[in-house]
């Protein structure tokens, strides 16, 4: 079974509503579950969050910033917020409460910005300048990359 085909049982499963799903097949075996409430996980790190936390522990997990590309030949200021791994975006802590940060929003330093969910694993995306959300480049629970810019922030 090839990787792609396991995380497009992964999308599948996370869109359905299937609770429980266990497939053993030749080496593999893939047990997912929506039983369990997702946890939030913080790392200072960086890095992608590459094991599930202990219960107990939280970590922040910080935003990769790169400088925002030029556009239209005119150098855009300010700094672009990337995922930092693959998984879910949402911009908000549960539907239909307010946005974490919208267009023309004030962010300081440590304020999230949106959550990426990744195995189930809550993944608060934070800031680490001050400025303003000059725009906001994912929609609610879109399916980003490693990398994919998330926010602009002047």
């Amino acid at each position: 079974m090839e990787f792609s085909e396991i995380t497009k049982l992964i999308e599948l499963f996370e869109e359905g509503t299937i609770r429980e799903f266990d497939l053993k097949h030749q080496d593999i075996e893939l047990y997912l579950s929506k039983n369990q409430q997702g946890k939030i996980s913080r790392s200072t790190t960086g890095e992608p969050v590459q094991s599930a936390p202990v219960p107990t522990e939280q970590e922040t997990v910080q935003a990769e910033e790169k400088p925002a590309p030029a556009a239209g030949g005119t150098a855009e200021t300010g700094k672009t917020v990337n995922s930092p791994i693959v998984g879910v975006a949402y911009l908000s802590s549960d539907p239909g409460k307010p946005p974490f940060k919208k267009a023309g929003d004030r962010v300081e330093v440590g304020d999230t910005l949106c959550i990426v969910e990744a195995m189930k694993i809550m993944n608060e995306i934070t800031s680490d300048v001050t400025g303003t959300v000059s725009e906001i480049l994912v929609t609610n629970e879109e399916v980003v990359e490693y990398g994919q810019p998330l926010f602009r922030i002047v």
